[in-house]
């Protein structure tokens, strides 16, 4: 078996007052257009992931979040053909500003229990489970 390099993505579950999850479509020319994600990224090296998912929310959305409301939740671990994605996903029910989508094609706040009809990366669909379960 040959081996895979790991990836580290960090991820939020952002949970608004009606208890809605925000969910991101990936826009066109990035690998998996089109289906829908947890908004976060690429930890960099000597980041921490609750660093980076300062980081990329404030990039991908325009909004602050503290680091005390990140909530870790549960992890992904997903082996594609290329790389193994490491993936935890921190719950955030409290942020500043107003959510935008800068980088994505779309944005969608959803029922925990309606995230099943969008189509999602092999990683974040197993989240879902643990939302609708949980949430």
């Amino acid at each position: 078996m040959s081996e895979k390099s790991l990836l580290l993505v960090a991820a939020a579950a952002l949970i608004d007052a009606d208890g809605r999850v925000l969910i991101c479509q990936r826009p066109q020319g990035k690998a998996l257009a089109g289906l829908w994600e947890f908004p976060g990224g690429k930890v960099e090296a000597g980041e921490t992931p609750e660093a980076c998912l300062i980081r990329e929310l404030e990039e991908e959305l325009g909004i602050q979040v503290a680091q005390a409301c990140l909530a870790p939740f549960v992890f992904a671990s997903h082996s594609y053909e290329s790389f193994h994605l490491l993936m935890p996903l921190y719950l955030i029910r409290r942020w500043n500003g107003q959510v935008t989508a800068k980088e994505h094609k779309a944005l969608a706040w959803v029922k925990p229990a309606k995230l099943t009809d969008y189509p999602m990366p092999p990683a974040d669909a197993p989240l879902v489970a643990w939302l609708r379960d949980l949430v």
